[in-house]
């Protein structure tokens, strides 16, 4: 997900399970007011939040439940490692 300053938010939350699924998918996505539930959801659920405009951008263009193309693969991958990171800290 991102924010974005001066500009109209911007967001995209995805999804992945591991026994279902075989790649990340788009849960959710939208702009400006849109973006803003998303990112409060987020934050209320303690779920991270990885800014990242270019990202975005393309996940924007996904539909809600659509698998993130394999050139994303590489990535969300990385994102993801961050997040289980901070999972296993916690």
């Amino acid at each position: 997900m991102t924010k974005k300053n001066n500009r109209e938010q911007q967001a995209a939350a995805l999804g992945y399970d591991l026994e279902k699924d075989s790649a990340p998918k788009i849960l959710a996505k939208g702009k400006g007011d849109i973006a803003e539930k998303i990112l409060k959801k987020a934050e209320e659920n303690n779920i991270p939040i990885q800014t990242d405009k270019d990202l975005v951008k393309t996940l924007l263009a996904l539909e809600i439940g659509q698998e993130i193309p394999v050139d994303l693969y590489q990535v969300v991958a990385e994102i993801l490692a961050f997040i289980y990171s901070l999972e296993e800290e916690n």
